[in-house]
C-alpha cells in the first residue's frame, strides 16, 4: 500500500506528458467560456527597425537583413533551381502585385541579382513550379505560364485555370497552392468572406476551405472544410500528411479562438463558422447546424488566440541542430483584438515519427518593441527555408527579409 500512492501519483504524471506532448496536444486544450473577457481592438503601431535593430534569434542562432525595399512581403518560395521568389502585395492602400525574384549564381548566400519575376498580377500570393509551367494564386485566380528552369522573367501568357472568390474579410485576400509530393494533385487555400458567416453563408461558397485540383485546374474538390483561413500549408516529411496553419475568428474575448496548426483529414469539418475547436458552438451561430457542430474535428496544436499564425514550413534543411529537423516553423503575423498583443513573432513545433512532440516554443521574437504601447518594429508572416539551410522570414509591415542561421 505504501507504493500505490506515489504509482499512482507517476502514471498521472505520465498521463498529463502524453496528452501534452503527443498528436493529442490539441485536445487538452481548456478553452474559457465565449465573452469571457471583453473583445477589444489594439491595432499594433509600427514603426520600423531603427539602424542595427533586428528581431531576436535564440541562443545558438544568428540573423541578418536578407534583403530589404520591398512592398509588403508576404510570401517567399524557394524554386526547384535555388531561385527565390517574393510575393508583394498589400491589404491596404496601393498594392506592388509583383513577384520578386532573387538569384544567388555562385551559392555564396548572398543574393547576386533581384529583378521582377512577373507583374500587373492581382494580390498574388502562392508560387508554384510543377514540371514545365509556373503557377501563382492570384486572389481571384490561379493563374499557369510556361516555364523553364533559370527564367528571370516570365514573358509567355497566362492561362487561368482556376477561378476564386476575390477578397475577404481582414486578410483573407490570400490564396496559397501546394502540390502533393507525387505532383499529381494541387492544394488551395480560400480563407473566409467574413468573421463569422455575419455576411450571409450564401456568401461563403468555396470559401474556408482548402481546395483540391488537377494540375490543370479541372477536377475541384473540397479536400476540407470548416477551416476559417487556412494559409500556411505543407506536407510533412515522415508521414505525408498535409499540415496547415489556420487564424481563428474574431470578437470572442482575449483567449478565443486559438488558431491552430493541424494534420488536415480529407473529407474533414473543423467547425467554421458554427463551432470551433471541435464541437464547441460558436454562441453567433447556436442552433443553426446542430450536425456540423457535432462532426467538427479537433485539431492538433493550439497557437494561442488572436495570434494570426499564417506561415508554416518544416524544417528539412541540416544546418540547424538535430531536434529541429522535420519540426515545423510558423510565423505569426499578431493580434488586433486582444486586450494584450499576442503573436508577433516565429514559433516552432518540435515534431517525431510524423507528430507532434512537444508545444509551441518561441523561435524568432523582439517584434513587440513596447507592449504597453503596443508598438512592434514588424510582422511576420511567410516562413521558408533557403537553399543553404536558414530560415528566411517575410516581415511585410518593415519592408524585410530576415535570414536565420545556426552560429
Amino acid at each position: 500500500m505504501v507504493l500505490e500512492k506515489p504509482f499512482a501519483k507517476s502514471m498521472r504524471r505520465i498521463l498529463i506528458f502524453c496528452l501534452l506532448f503527443s498528436g493529442l496536444y490539441g485536445r487538452a486544450q481548456q478553452l474559457p467560456a465565449p465573452y469571457a473577457s471583453k473583445s477589444v481592438v489594439n491595432n499594433a503601431l509600427v514603426t520600423g527597425w531603427t539602424e542595427g535593430k533586428s528581431p531576436l534569434a535564440p541562443k545558438g542562432f544568428k540573423i541578418r537583413k536578407f534583403a530589404d525595399g520591398f512592398q509588403s512581403p508576404r510570401w517567399i518560395y524557394v524554386m526547384p533551381n535555388n531561385d527565390i521568389l517574393v510575393a508583394e502585395a498589400a491589404t491596404h492602400g496601393k498594392s506592388a502585385d509583383q513577384l520578386t525574384l532573387l538569384q544567388d549564381k555562385d551559392g555564396d548566400g548572398v543574393y547576386d541579382k533581384r529583378s521582377i519575376f512577373l507583374a500587373q498580377l492581382n494580390k498574388p500570393f502562392g508560387m508554384l513550379v510543377l514540371g514545365d509551367f509556373f503557377y501563382v494564386a492570384n486572389t481571384d485566380g490561379l493563374l499557369r505560364y510556361r516555364y523553364s528552369a533559370g527564367q528571370d522573367v516570365i514573358s509567355s501568357t497566362p492561362e487561368k485555370i482556376l477561378t476564386l472568390p476575390a477578397g475577404g474579410y481582414n486578410n483573407h485576400w490570400t490564396r496559397n497552392i501546394i502540390s502533393s509530393p507525387d505532383g499529381r494533385k494541387i492544394y488551395v487555400s480560400v480563407g473566409s468572406g467574413s468573421n463569422n458567416g455575419e455576411n450571409g453563408m450564401d456568401q461563403e461558397v468555396r470559401r474556408a476551405n482548402i481546395l483540391e485540383i488537377n494540375p490543370d485546374g479541372s477536377g475541384e474538390r473540397i479536400y476540407a472544410a470548416g477551416l476559417r483561413n487556412p494559409v500556411g500549408m505543407a506536407f510533412q516529411p515522415d508521414s505525408k500528411v498535409l499540415w496547415t496553419a489556420v487564424n481563428e475568428r474574431d470578437e470572442l474575448g482575449d483567449e478565443l479562438v486559438p488558431d491552430y496548426m493541424t494534420g488536415v483529414q480529407e473529407g474533414g469539418f473543423y467547425g467554421w463558422p458554427y463551432a470551433y475547436f471541435g464541437p464547441n458552438e460558436d454562441p453567433r451561430m447556436k442552433g443553426k447546424e446542430p450536425e456540423l457542430v457535432k462532426k467538427t474535428l479537433v485539431p492538433d496544436v493550439p497557437l494561442g488566440a488572436h495570434t494570426a499564425s499564417l506561415g508554416l514550413a518544416f524544417y528539412t534543411a541540416r544546418q540547424f541542430p538535430d531536434r529541429y529537423r522535420n519540426g515545423a516553423f510558423i510565423g505569426q503575423h499578431g493580434s488586433w483584438n486582444r486586450s494584450q498583443l499576442s503573436g508577433y513573432k516565429v514559433v516552432f513545433v518540435p515534431f517525431a515519427n510524423g507528430k507532434p512532440s512537444g508545444p509551441p516554443e518561441d523561435f524568432l521574437t523582439g517584434f513587440i518593441l513596447d507592449a504597453k504601447k503596443s508598438r512592434v518594429g514588424g510582422r511576420p508572416v511567410g516562413v521558408t527555408i533557403s537553399p543553404s539551410g536558414s530560415l528566411l522570414v517575410a516581415d511585410d509591415a518593415s519592408n524585410v527579409i530576415w535570414e536565420v542561421s545556426a552560429e
